[in-house]
């Protein structure tokens, strides 16, 4: 089922690696003019290699300043995909202010930041369009080590809804998607302990993480016209550990 981007200008946000890097390789397989934002050079310009004729924008999007700079003239952008995101993990009595300022810097404020610019280009234009956070699972349920990461989600979560409350008078459409764990290099890295990751699948009706593409496909179909009556939504993709 084709998803109908074709030609639309589509704006993708921790590009580099992961969910980021094949949203971006799926929306160029389907004909959108993408834009692929990340903090590493070296993951830009392989993506670029790949994805000939994409545009590539180098920014670490904790730095507000920075951000504006790079993405404050970035042009008419008709999809955001706010996937960008770090995960600092720590117990929580040993949780400090650098992890704490460093997670809310790049996984909600940089969103809310991105989010302005791009929205305000489209109600400038009276163009309607789609935004899509990438949440997680975590900003529903506790996980030990993890009281940074689930705040900013939790918080994330809560933003798509504001959002699509005051974008939806201007026809954006504002979701979010909450996966489980995905085999992505940070999944991999945060979820190497066999012990930690049975508790996770144990929890898993599907009994197994996700894979990218079960992500991106939901991405693709919240930011195509084919969800044109949902908004505000959190979409979890985690094989019904919600559910339990």
């Amino acid at each position: 089922m084709e998803p109908g981007l074709a030609g639309r200008r589509a704006l993708v946000t921790g590009a580099g690696k992961g969910i980021g890097r094949a949203t971006v390789q799926a929306l160029h397989a389907a004909g959108a003019q993408v834009v692929a934002v990340s903090r590493t050079r070296a993951d830009l310009d392989s993506l670029a290699r790949e994805c000939p004729g994409i545009e590539t924008v180098c920014v670490d999007l904790g730095n507000w300043e920075a951000t504006e700079r790079a993405l404050g003239s970035v042009g008419p952008v008709d999809l955001l995909v706010n996937n960008a995101a770090v995960a600092l993990l720590q117990p929580f009595l040993e949780v400090t202010k650098e992890a704490f300022d460093t997670s809310f810097d790049v996984n909600l404020r940089a969103v809310m930041q991105v989010s302005q610019i791009v929205a305000r280009g489209l109600v400038a234009r009276g163009a309607p369009g789609a935004i899509v956070n990438i949440s997680s699972q975590a900003s529903q349920r506790a996980i030990a080590r993890h009281s940074i990461y689930c705040s900013t989600k939790g918080a994330l979560d809560m933003l798509t809804k504001v959002m699509a409350l005051e974008l939806g008078p201007h026809k954006i459409r504002v979701n979010a998607v909450n996966p489980t764990v995905v085999s992505t290099p940070m999944g991999k890295a945060n979820w190497s302990d066999p012990q930690k990751v049975k508790a996770v699948l144990d929890r898993i009706p599907l009994g197994r993480f996700a894979e990218v593409e079960n992500v991106v496909d939901s991405v693709l179909f919240l930011l195509s016209d084919r969800s044109g009556m949902t908004t505000g939504a959190t979409l979890p993709v985690d094989g019904g550990f919600l559910a339990t």
